[in-house]
């Protein structure tokens, strides 16, 4: 009797789920007809205006966004110079892009005010400025929060610190939105703290 009764209880105890992302992360469209396209509206909605198109076999697209309409879910992603919405049911997630330990080979962060962006490659850490160039450090530590999935970093670099945080953001130049608030401090005689964001969206040329 005690053992069918511990057994029901462990049927009512709701199990702890494990999340399937969070973003932001990339996912791929799936489910959409060759021959078609996915609508990227202005709003989270299936009569808003349509402000662009995913290709029916699209990858590596970046959401920044959760976003409903009823007990729809919507995703937002950025098109052109703006931001907009797809519908959930046609992505289908990576779970590759947030590894413990490691940063995602596509991660770069960027601010205004002054112009500056900072990427991860070959173990260093290195910025770019309009009058300085290229400031190539060597990256000491990645930081993580250990919990599954989750998007958050630090990288401690020569004289160097960047944190990457989860947090719609803004680079105050367009229309886009980001789904990671960045800091950079720079030690040394005269610290300083840039501002901007991050993004895991792969780049398919070689500006900065």
């Amino acid at each position: 009797m005690l053992r069918t009764a511990f057994a029901l209880m462990l049927l009512a105890t709701p199990a702890l789920a494990t999340p399937e992302y969070i973003l932001p992360t990339l996912f791929d469209v799936t489910g959409v007809e060759a021959d078609d396209v996915l609508n990227i509206r202005a709003e989270p909605s299936a009569n808003a205006e349509i402000i662009g198109t995913l290709a029916p076999d699209a990858t590596d697209i970046e959401v920044v966004e959760e976003g409903f309409q009823g007990k729809s879910s919507w995703f937002r992603v950025n098109a052109g110079e703006r931001s907009g919405w797809v519908s959930q049911n046609y992505l289908t997630p990576h779970y590759d892009v947030w590894k413990q330990d490691e940063l995602p080979a596509s991660l770069r962060c960027f601010g205004t005010e002054p112009f500056w962006n900072v990427k991860a490659e070959s173990g260093n850490l290195t910025l770019s400025t309009p009058d300085a160039g290229d400031d190539t450090r060597p990256i000491q530590s990645i930081l993580v929060s250990g919990y599954y999935l989750e998007p958050r970093r630090a990288v401690l670099a020569a004289d160097m610190t960047l944190t990457a945080t989860p947090e719609i953001c803004s680079d105050g130049m367009s229309d886009q939105v980001y789904g990671m608030d960045a800091m950079l401090i720079l030690h040394g005689e005269e610290p300083r703290l840039l501002s901007g964001c991050c993004t895991v969206q792969p780049r398919h040329d070689d500006t900065d």
